[in-house]
Order: structure tokens, then C-alpha cells, then sequence
């Protein structure tokens, strides 16, 4: 008989005094071999220390011959650490949070407040750049305001990308920065030419770099009360909405168009400023590298173009840029349709006063109101507010005096405000704060192609048929049928949800597994090879 380690049997009591080490190797014949202290223990042992979880189990003496290892006891194996070795990542729900909600706040006011504006500057432009002789001076005077909205979701894609790598805070200076040279640009320019680059593509993308940011830093502050922080950030586009457009009347009758231009740049310049407040609670990317001695993560941590497996998330990127064919064209041509259809002693700016009033109590009542709803079904929101933005988009013709179109633009508002004010929150429930900004970074990318197309089409058609009136009629049609497709995505999000329940395996359920395992199969090992035996 080969020299092998001394056993004890899982029922006897623990010996106290050595033992030869021959003694007793027969007599226990097929009995599974048990733990007895060395690192020679059979994986019968493992599973039996796993059955004695709930305490310490005794000590079990070790080998009494020479050289033998020293007396242990038996542990419960460590749990394993959570996902990625860190603890789930909490926001702190206010603190500096509530700083960054204002500068935030500003960053949107700033931004869509001068983009919402951009009929008053339409308007200045047709005068200041247009030849009447032009049967196309809508359609390329147009362009301009287009292309600054549309840059600022065309851009996004990249946007996530950089913030990922670099973090909100720099990303949001850089793109201040940007569109303060792109604004300040616009007021040198002598036509309408270079306006297409200095103001719709240069301040576009600035405003596209400092946008992006404001929305995924409050995740890194807030998550339960994300619906309702983002609602007031968002009510700062609605604030900003109501005021400029009467300031910026005031100044292109007092001052002209290039000064005008040049006032907004202070604006901006505080956007610069507030980007600074972005004190990042996650670490980025790089970041994340450095520590891992690598200047930059893999391409595919990058450009994760997995959240497109994310069925949800595919309908919700493929009905939201659907409904927005029409979303831009009112804020672009409205004006000018009331000035062609009820005359030129209307105070137009009070329709644009409408908008951001409804639209900012819509954020905070409705942003407030997704707090309360749960999971994906806070898409039915937006379902309800395309619905009747197209409707009201419809309604625009059929308006014959001003105080109708009063009415329309005050519920037309009131659920733009919707839209806007869920988005993040429903970016976060799709996909996870992990890959929210890449989310909403695809999700504006894809938006800007109805961006940009829309207000020039209606322009064509204006040019061609004398009159908005079928602009605004198949400008309600695209809303319609994206929210149509939206209803889907609950549906397809509760079904997923059973299949991510049954497939996550913690340190629990492993240990509950074997516990099962050792327990149903008492007697199933047999006893070792030679070859297999513990050997001294």
C-alpha cells in the first residue's frame, strides 16, 4: 500500500491523539475521503464546508505524522465582489448636485432659448441678406436656422464618444468655447453664405459639445429624483424661449442684426463659465485606463454599438426621429405665416411667449409626473405628446385669428414640454446608466436628420404654392406616426425583463447551487484512483 495521508470519517468523532499512519485505512474502506487540514482535501470536502455555512464547524485535527500541516477550520468561502469589483454607484441625490441643475439650467436656456428664437432672426435675415427678386429666399434663408438646430443633434454620436473618454466638465468647456468663436464669427459676415458655416455649422456643434453633457452629469447626481431635476433643467429652454424672443426684437430694431449677434455671445460666455460647475462623480474612460495603464479602453467600449441589441432602445431610436419631421417647423416658420396670413400689426413674438410658458410648465408638471411612473411605460408620455403636437400642427392653418392661434400654441407647448423633459429618464430605464450618454448620443444623431430636412422642405413648398398651408398639414403627419410606433416599446421592455432576472449568477446562487448538489448526491463519489489520491 502506497503511503497515503491518515482520513477520518464523516460521522466519527474528531481524534485527539495521533494516530499511525496505517492504522484504520482499511476498515474505512469506500467511506468518501474527508478534509484533514493538509492541501491534499478531496472535493467531497469543499462541498461538505459549503453545507456548513450557517457557522463554524469544529476543527479537524490535523495529520499526526511528522511535517504535518497545522490545525485550520473550515471557512465559508468569501462572496464574490459585485460586477466590475465596485459596489453599485449611488447618487448622492443634491449637495453640489443642486449648483450643477442651475448651470445645467442655463446651458439649456442658452442654448434652445436662441435656437427656439431663431424666427425673430429668420425674419432679420430675409431683410438684412434677401433679394425679393429670389423665388427661393425662404428655402435659403431657411438653412440657416436649420442647420444650427440639426448640428446640435447631428453631432451627438461624437459627443458621447468624447465624454466618455473625457468627462462632462471638459467637454462642455471646449464646446462653449466653440460656439462663443462660431456666434462672435456671425456678426462679421456680409452675406448669407458664410452665415452656413459661422452660425449653422461652427455654433451649432459648440452648442451640440456644452448641450449633451448637462443632461448625463445629472445622473451622476440624482436618480430618484432624476424625472423632476430634469424637468427643471429642460424648463430653462422654456424660460430663456419666453424672454428672448422680445429681446432680441428689441435689439435688431435698436442696434441691427450684427450687434444683436454679438449680445448673444455673452450669453454663451456664461455657458462657458458654468461648464466648469461639471465635477464628474464617475470616472470617465480615460480615467478608468489610466488606472489600468492603458491611455485609452478598447474601440468596442467606445463605439458600443451593442445597445442597438437592446430591442426597446432600437424602437424608441426608430420612432422618435420619425415623429420629428414636423417638430422644428413651426419654431421656424410660424412667425412669418402670421405676418403673410393676419397682417403685420400682430405682436407675432406672443406666439413664441405661448410656446415657452406652456412648455416649461409642462416639463416641471410632466418631469414630475415620470417620477411616479414606472419602467418604460413613461413612454406613453411622449406617445400622448406627439399625438397632439401633430394635432395642433394641423390646426395652424385653420387658424384664422391670432387669438386661435394663441390657443394652439399654448397646448402645442404644453406638450413639447413633455417630450423634451422624459427623455434622459427614459434613456436611463432603457438602457442603464452605463450607457446613457452613448444612448442619447445616437438617439440626437439620428434626430437631426428630421432636423435639418423639415424647415427647409416647408420652405420649397412655401416658394412654390404661395402659402404654409400644406407645410403645416403634413408637418402634424410624422408625430402621428412615431408615436404610433413608440406604444411598442413597453411591451417589448416587460418581455425582456424575465430573461435578465434568470440569467445573473451571484456568489449566492453559486453557493446555493452547490449546496444543492452536495446534498442530493451524498453517496455518488467513489472512492479515488490510486493516480487521484492525496499523496504526501
Amino acid at each position: 500500500m502506497s503511503p497515503v495521508s491518515e482520513e477520518v470519517g464523516a460521522g466519527d468523532a474528531v481524534p485527539t491523539a495521533p494516530v499511525a499512519p496505517f492504522e484504520g485505512s482499511e476498515a474505512l474502506g469506500d467511506e468518501p475521503k474527508q478534509e484533514n487540514g493538509g492541501e491534499w482535501c478531496s472535493h467531497q470536502t469543499l462541498l461538505s464546508s459549503l453545507e456548513a455555512a450557517a457557522g463554524d464547524p469544529p476543527p479537524v485535527t490535523a495529520f499526526a505524522g511528522a511535517g504535518s500541516p497545522p490545525e485550520k477550520k473550515l471557512q465559508k468561502p468569501p462572496m464574490p465582489p459585485p460586477k466590475g469589483g465596485e459596489a453599485p454607484f449611488e447618487p448622492p441625490e443634491g449637495g453640489w448636485g443642486w449648483v450643477v441643475m442651475l448651470a445645467s439650467m442655463w446651458c439649456n436656456g442658452a442654448v434652445f432659448g436662441i435656437q427656439n428664437s431663431c424666427g425673430v432672426l429668420f425674419k432679420a435675415m430675409l431683410k438684412e441678406f434677401g433679394d425679393p427678386n429670389d423665388p427661393q429666399l425662404t428655402f435659403k434663408t431657411a438653412w440657416v436656422g436649420s442647420l444650427s438646430m440639426g448640428m446640435i443633434f447631428f453631432c451627438s454620436p461624437i459627443v458621447s464618444v468624447f465624454t466618455n473618454l473625457f468627462g462632462c466638465r471638459k467637454v462642455a468647456v471646449v464646446g462653449a468655447a466653440v460656439a462663443l468663436v462660431g456666434l462672435l464669427s456671425s456678426s462679421f459676415v456680409s452675406s448669407l453664405g458664410p452665415l452656413y458655416f459661422t452660425y449653422g455649422i461652427l455654433f451649432g456643434c459648440g452648442c451640440s459639445f456644452t448641450y449633451q453633457p448637462s443632461l448625463v452629469i445629472l445622473g451622476h447626481y440624482f436618480k430618484k429624483r432624476l424625472g423632476l431635476v430634469n424637468g427643471i433643467v429642460t424648463a430653462g429652454s422654456s424660460l430663456f424661449t419666453v424672454t428672448l424672443p422680445f429681446l432680441l426684437t428689441v435689439l435688431i430694431d435698436s442696434v441691427g442684426l450684427y450687434n444683436t449677434f454679438r449680445i448673444l455671445c455673452i450669453f454663451v460666455f456664461v455657458l462657458f463659465l458654468a461648464g466648469f460647475t461639471y465635477k464628474p462623480l464617475i470616472p470617465s474612460a480615460k480615467e478608468n485606463g489610466e488606472k489600468s495603464k492603458s491611455t485609452f479602453p478598447p474601440a468596442k467600449n467606445i463605439f458600443n454599438f451593442s445597445i442597438f441589441k437592446i430591442k426597446s432602445y432600437l424602437i424608441w431610436a426608430i420612432g422618435i426621429p420619425a415623429a420629428l419631421f414636423g417638430y422644428f417647423i413651426p419654431y421656424v416658420h410660424l412667425l412669418h405665416h402670421v405676418k403673410e396670413r393676419i397682417g403685420e400689426h400682430v405682436p407675432d413674438e406672443t406666439l413664441l411667449l405661448c410656446l415657452g410658458i406652456t412648455s416649461g410648465v409642462g416639463r416641471l408638471i410632466f418631469g414630475r409626473i415620470a417620477d411616479y411612473i414606472p419602467g418604460a411605460r413613461k413612454v406613453y408620455l411622449q406617445v400622448i405628446s406627439f399625438f397632439f403636437i401633430g394635432l395642433m400642427s394641423m390646426m395652424i392653418p385653420l387658424c384664422d385669428s391670432f387669438g386661435s392661434l394663441i390657443a394652439v400654441c399654448l397646448f402645442m407647448g404644453l406638450f413639447d414640454g413633455c417630450f423634451i423633459s422624459i427623455m434622459a429618464p427614459i434613456a436611463f430605464e432603457l438602457v442603464g446608466a452605463q450607457y446613457v450618454s452613448q444612448a442619447i448620443g445616437f438617439l440626437l444623431g439620428f434626430m437631426s436628420v428630421p432636423m435639418i430636412v423639415g424647415p427647409p422642405v416647408a420652405g420649397i413648398l412655401k416658394d412654390h404654392l404661395g402659402t404654409y398651408d400644406v407645410a403645416f398639414y403634413l408637418a402634424g403627419v410624422p408625430p402621428m406616426i412615431g408615436g404610433a410606433v413608440l406604444c411598442f416599446i413597453p411591451w417589448v421592455h416587460e418581455k425582456k425583463k424575465p430573461r435578465e432576472k434568470a440569467s445573473p449568477m451571484d456568489g449566492k446562487t453559486m453557493e446555493k447551487m452547490l449546496e444543492i448538489k452536495s446534498t442530493s448526491e451524498p453517496d455518488s463519489y467513489e472512492k479515488p484512483r490510486k493516480e487521484s489520491d492525496s499523496v504526501i
